[in-house]
């Protein structure tokens, strides 16, 4: 995403850290603020790491965000948790009331609270993205999702482990179809958005679709070792409603699922 648009790198790799008063009074300087920074960690056990980046991380950015700049929010579309299975296609309506959410995915819920109060207060436009599956190129830059990790799975013949023979399904969004929903907003006279953002119905496969097609590609037999039991994800499969981001935006997915995976390989 840096790269796509060129921009100023103020992430952990540059030694920021949203935590850090002085670091973050570096955007009083930008019209636009890009906030990817968070703790990823599911794991209650680092409940307080989850809390303490993505919302007070969030928090400290926020309140240095001028007037008339624009704040991009990356929230996730886990804040949903099992709620989502109530869809086949999830909406931005889905409910979002505690059902067992991790702190990662309350956490973020918590800081979207946060954007729209300030967003507001301080007279900026604010967009937030609760965003699917999202996958990149392998990079230093870049922590690796899960399908970066089975396409690498495939192609180093390490031993693929997945919940139900490979069967939930995820909507796939390429990093530079992410970066245009991005640049859609900013171009965009709108004061302030929420999306569920991914690739839709045409960019959803199973795991098990995703292993196949990469092996296919690079012509190799994957090795999937089905002695490990996995727990089976929440939701249990997940498809982004993007008719929202699509009619106000003007956005969709340019990527499609093959062209995607070849960037990865």
């Amino acid at each position: 995403m840096r790269r796509f648009f060129g921009a100023d790198d103020f992430s952990r790799r540059s030694s920021l850290d949203v935590l850090n008063p002085n670091d973050v009074a570096k955007v009083t300087d930008y019209d636009v603020v890009i906030h990817l920074a968070a703790f990823l960690n599911k794991d209650p056990n680092y409940s307080e790491n989850s809390f303490r980046t993505n919302i007070e991380g969030t928090w400290n950015l926020l309140r240095q965000v001028q007037a008339n700049s624009v704040f991009v929010f990356a929230s996730t579309k886990d804040v949903y948790g099992r709620h989502a299975d109530d869809y086949t296609e999830v909406p931005e309506t889905c409910c979002t009331d505690y059902c067992g959410q991790s702190p990662l995915e309350w956490s973020k819920l918590i800081a979207e609270r946060y954007v729209d109060y300030y967003a507001t207060s301080r007279g900026f436009r604010a967009c937030i993205f609760r965003l699917s599956t999202v996958y990149a190129p392998p990079s230093e830059e870049n922590e690796a999702g899960f399908v970066t990790h089975y396409v690498e799975s495939v192609k180093r013949g390490w031993p693929i482990h997945w919940p139900l023979e490979g069967t939930p399904v995820r909507d796939i969004l390429h990093v530079d179809d992410f970066s245009r929903a991005c640049r859609a907003f900013i171009d965009s006279s709108i004061t302030r958005g929420l999306y569920n953002l991914g690739g839709g119905p045409e960019n959803a496969l199973s795991l098990r679709e995703i292993v196949d097609k990469v092996a296919a590609i690079i012509q190799c037999t994957p090795v999937i070792d089905e002695t490990v039991k996995m727990p089976a994800p929440v939701p249990l499969n997940y498809i982004s409603d993007i008719s929202h981001v699509q009619n106000e935006l003007g956005w969709q997915p340019q990527i499609g699922i093959e062209d995607g995976l070849r960037t990865l390989i």
